[in-house]
């Protein structure tokens, strides 16, 4: 059974079934672009959640390093993690299912009209050859008439004796001539039957049901991609659910690897000031004149207020006008002051690293302005050269001044390292003072190992014909070298290890 064969007659039904399986597809439609835009607002307000809870507090709570609180900063890491997932669902529902479903609904409907137009045309030339019929069939009639009154004519004029046999013969050519009209109008109307019959048994046994079947294999891949629709609306996020889990389980394993053991000691390790609590109270006895002398052995402690044990400590942080070169944390119990003093030498030393990459990375720059002026002009880079270079001499002095501070509070004098070879010989050097003219000290140490600071795409091609650049082509990863002084250039290294200049607008950082 088929449309065709059994629904011919069914024009108005099928029209108003496929209109509405065609309205039912674009429905579903709206509904999953509903449904994305909700996992995009949905992902919009966990961002911003993650980003309203990020850490926040004072930097020497966050310096301790406990556990709860970076595992709190772990979750919302996770959840911004997670929140990605949540948008690449709803990227997913859009592309996959109402961008597909849009354009086969288009070509439905498209598909849909030429059919019901072929139908209507159809109707149409059989309601015109039926027209025609019912012409020709009133000509026909007229005409025999016509010819039946001729004949009667005839016969009337035959049997009067008044009439001459000219009357007779008159009336009879006119009799004649009526009845060779009424049989071509017979004939006429029989062709017209014949052609009316013929195309409508040609429209409801051939086009109709052709027309039919084919609405009828239309409305079955409607439906089969109405159902597909429906799976992939759950498979789209079903595939996305391995991801999801995958950053819930992180997040309990955060939890779980909380230490708050770790977090309670961290706190002593921080606080700890090495002092040892106060004496007792001696008793003064006023009853007797003289007092008894201490014995020689007894520790003299310090005698401290009890309201001074609960006392808030106020000298934890220096002045905040007191210039950074200049803190000795002497206010500080000795632990505490050495804690504050390592912590110093190391942040020195970092900064001292940075500068002198910075210097390093300047001088191959202007060597490279030397060797190919149209890159950049040389004597641009010298103001910044001397910047890095005073900057370099002052971190020195301070470090010394630092390791001078902690060797006399009794810390452990700093330990060799690669990253702090470069300024091994000003920490070597224990006759130099703080006063000392910091501006003496040199900067010409070299790199053995240039490390690449990130990684970059290319945007655009490049042609690196001139010296000192190189090549790339659009969409090459490279490692980024240095990043751009100012100049609008920065250097890179391809994979297979020419390193060069290129325009910092021409790649991306990723």
């Amino acid at each position: 059974m088929d449309w065709g064969s059994d629904l011919w007659d069914q024009h108005d039904v099928i029209e108003r079934h496929t209109q509405n399986g065609l309205d039912l597809l674009d429905r579903y439609v709206k509904f999953v672009k509903e449904r994305a835009d909700i996992e995009q607002n949905y992902a919009k307000q966990l961002r911003n959640l993650s980003k309203k809870y990020s850490r926040r507090g004072i930097k020497e709570d966050q310096d301790i390093k406990l556990t709860n609180q970076q595992a709190f900063q772990d979750v919302l890491n996770e959840l911004n993690e997670y929140a990605g997932h949540r948008e690449q669902l709803c990227e997913s529902m859009t592309l996959s299912i109402c961008v597909e479903l849009s354009r086969n609904l288009q070509e439905l409907r498209q598909e849909r009209k030429n059919c019901l137009c072929e139908v209507k045309k159809a109707q149409q030339n059989l309601e015109t050859t039926f027209k025609q019929l019912e012409i020709s069939k009133k000509r026909f009639e007229k005409e025999w008439k016509e010819a039946e009154k001729a004949n009667q004519q005839t016969e009337k004029v035959q049997q009067d004796v008044n009439s001459t046999k000219a009357d007779v013969d008159k009336a009879k050519q006119q009799a004649h001539l009526r009845v060779h009209i009424a049989d071509e109008s017979k004939n006429e109307y029989a062709s017209q039957l014949q052609r009316y019959n013929k195309e409508q048994n040609n429209l409801y046994h051939s086009e109709i049901p052709s027309v039919f079947k084919k609405l009828q294999e239309l409305e079955e891949r409607r439906i089969r991609l109405l159902a597909n629709g429906y799976v992939q609306f759950s498979e789209t996020e079903k595939n996305i659910l391995p991801n999801i889990n995958k950053c819930l389980d992180t997040i309990i394993s955060t939890g779980r690897k909380i230490d708050e053991k770790q977090d309670t000691l961290a706190l002593i390790e921080h606080y700890r000031s090495g002092a040892v609590p106060p004496a007792d109270v001696e008793f003064e006895d006023y009853s007797q004149g003289i007092r008894p002398a201490a014995s020689d052995n007894a520790p003299h402690l310090p005698k401290v207020r009890i309201k001074q044990l609960f006392k808030k400590n106020k000298v934890t942080s220096p002045d905040k006008n007191m210039p950074s070169s200049m803190e000795d944390f002497s206010r500080l119990p000795p632990d505490q002051r050495r804690r504050r003093l390592q912590e110093k030498i190391d942040d020195v030393q970092k900064e001292l690293q940075r500068e002198t990459e910075q210097s390093e990375a300047l001088k191959k720059m202007k060597d490279v302005y030397e060797h190919n002026s149209q890159l950049g002009d040389p004597s641009s880079l010298q103001p910044q050269i001397t910047q890095t270079a005073h900057n370099i001499a002052r971190l020195r002095g301070d470090l010394n001044k630092y390791q001078a501070q902690l060797t006399e509070a009794g810390g452990s004098t700093l330990q060799f390292s690669p990253a702090s070879a470069e300024y091994i010989a000003v920490l070597s050097e224990s006759s130099v003072s703080p006063s000392d003219n910091i501006y003496e000290y040199g900067f010409d140490e070299d790199f053995d190992v240039d490390v690449p600071i990130g990684q970059c795409e290319a945007l655009y091609d490049f042609d690196g014909s001139s010296e000192g650049a190189v090549s790339m082509q659009v969409g090459e990863q490279l490692s980024l070298m240095d990043e751009d002084q100012g100049d609008g250039w920065v250097r890179v290294q391809r994979a297979n290890g020419d390193v060069g200049y290129v325009p910092a607008s021409y790649i991306q950082i990723i």
